[in-house]
């Protein structure tokens, strides 16, 4: 509550004039502090703090002894190439003997997002299992950013793909890169 407290002492009388006797005004500032501290622990109880964002990764466990190579069909396997200036080339199949030429395209909905639901479709198709989905290997040049690498796996968690791996690239691809600009 605020108070309102008068000072000076008894208000003498000079000639014949009555003055008014002035007030000194205080305002009591407790019950505002009490406020801004009950505000302030409100806000901090209730704020939610930032989570740190981070995608789930499957990693292979350390073994003593390396396994053979996992053999998959060729129409199974897409390949995609991270190249300079956020470009991205891919391929299915081996980069000796490709399926399908090898295509230069960029990140996004219209970009490899639409080829990764593609060629899921396709190969669950020709399996007829939805388990038995598309493969992708995703191989990162040396001209390529660690963002690429980011949104590559952003648009494989988009797409919902289960199956994927980042390996090597290999001098083939390398030169198929060098042929379409996308490695200097």
């Amino acid at each position: 509550m605020a108070e309102l407290n008068s000072g000076g002492g008894g208000g003498g009388h000079k000639g014949g004039k009555i003055r008014s006797k002035k007030q000194n005004a205080r305002v009591d500032m407790t019950p505002m502090v009490d406020l801004m501290f009950l505000l302030i622990t409100f806000f901090m109880l209730t704020t939610t703090l930032a989570k740190p964002k981070a995608m789930d990764m499957a990693m292979p466990d350390k073994s003593e002894k390396p396994e053979d190579d996992l053999k998959i069909a060729d129409f199974r396997s897409l390949n995609i190439l991270l190249g300079a200036n956020n470009r991205i080339e891919w391929y299915i199949g081996q980069a000796d003997n490709p399926l399908a030429p090898p295509t230069v395209t960029n990140y996004g909905k219209n970009g490899i997002r639409e080829v990764l639901i593609e060629q899921n479709k396709k190969v669950i198709a020709q399996t007829g299992d939805p388990k038995k989905g598309v493969i992708v290997l995703i191989k990162p040049s040396k001209q390529s950013v660690y963002r690429n690498l980011v949104d590559i796996l952003d648009e494989i968690k988009i797409t919902n793909l289960q199956q994927y791996a980042i390996v090597d690239i290999a001098d083939p691809e390398i030169d198929l890169l060098k042929r379409d600009g996308l490695y200097k």
